[in-house]
């Protein structure tokens, strides 16, 4: 293989792969194990910001909205994420509360926020907005720490201890978090680097 910038590893099993422009429609995949490294560039873009915006719009319904209702007898208690988090923003708990707020809600809303700013236009044939290309490594950046599933391994551990003590039954915020991590690994899958920068590069040079 001669020395190319079109040179693209395979993410799982190392391959190189020499990739030129790739067509609307078409999917590039690894000869090794067949992980596709690439997607035409109009169809990876809408499919990213599709997914992103719908995860942003799910996300104010977690915040705001019934979460968990617990009801035990005549006692019956709704609380949202929000209330969640500031229910431990007083006294030794305050710093967990912080945490919970930056990992849970603050960090992956950045993040698809960032992705919708550096790929919205372009979905629409526009020119990037300014400061895409930091935007786009801002979200790659901050991908392992945005912990939305982590939250939801948490709540199902609390769901089986809590399930003998009273009546649990999960509310719009419940489901639309759960939405929100089927979207997001979703989103992972499409998201192919080669295309997505590929995308912004041509777009910044028009």
């Amino acid at each position: 293989m001669t020395p190319s910038d079109n040179i693209l590893c395979c993410p799982v099993c190392d391959a190189l792969h020499e990739v030129g422009e790739v067509p609307d429609g078409i999917r590039l995949r690894c000869i090794r194990c067949h992980t596709v490294l690439a997607v035409g560039q109009p169809e990876a873009i809408i499919r990213i910001v599709v997914l992103a915006t719908t995860a942003l719009i799910l996300m104010s319904i977690v915040v705001f909205y019934p979460f968990l209702e617990l009801r035990n007898g005549v006692f019956t208690s709704r609380a949202s994420v929000f209330q969640t988090v500031m229910s431990f923003s007083e006294g030794v708990m305050a710093p967990l509360s912080i945490a919970v707020a930056f990992f849970v809600i603050i960090l992956p809303v950045a993040r698809l926020s960032a992705i919708v700013w550096a790929l919205g236009p372009l979905s629409f044939d526009r020119p990037p907005l300014p400061g895409a290309k930091t935007m786009l490594r801002l979200a790659e950046t901050v991908k392992p720490w945005a912990m939305a599933e982590i939250f939801m391994v948490g709540v199902a551990v609390a769901l089986v201890k809590l399930a003998d003590l009273a009546t649990l039954s999960m509310g719009p915020a419940f489901w639309s978090f759960a939405a929100i991590v089927f979207i997001t690994a979703l989103q992972d899958t499409q998201m192919s680097k080669y295309s997505v920068w590929t995308a912004l590069d041509m777009a910044s040079k028009r």
